[in-house]
């Protein structure tokens, strides 16, 4: 059974950091490629960073480049999320997905993130 869990969300002053993991159980990690989405209330989900499975590229959104790093450790069979320079709009549940051609698409349960002084 497949199963996506992700921690590290918290409350944080703006300006502040936080460090989101997610780790992946049930699936051969490293032939998958791993994305953030977060989804504020009253919003769709958006595509916040994306990494290959070898970690060779990566993909970020707009509106977090410069502040957000995705990586991996595929001997952990983890995803990380470094978010610095937090601002009141990141304030949104975060989601881990995983995903490769010809296999299901698999989420995470999310891990809510709150900027606000």
């Amino acid at each position: 059974q497949v199963q996506l869990v992700e921690s590290g969300g918290d409350l944080v002053q703006p300006g502040g950091s936080l460090t989101l993991s997610c780790t992946a159980y049930g699936l051969t990690f490293s032939n998958f490629v791993m994305s953030w989405y977060r989804q504020a209330p009253g919003n769709g989900r958006e595509l916040v960073a994306r990494i290959g499975a070898l970690s060779s590229n990566t993909e970020y959104a707009d509106s977090v480049k410069g502040r957000f790093t995705i990586s991996r450790d595929n001997s952990k069979n983890t995803v990380y999320l470094q978010m610095n320079s937090l601002k009141v709009e990141d304030t949104a549940k975060y989601y881990c997905k995983a995903n490769q051609i010809g296999r299901p698409v698999y989420w995470g349960q999310g891990t809510q993130v709150t900027v606000s002084s």
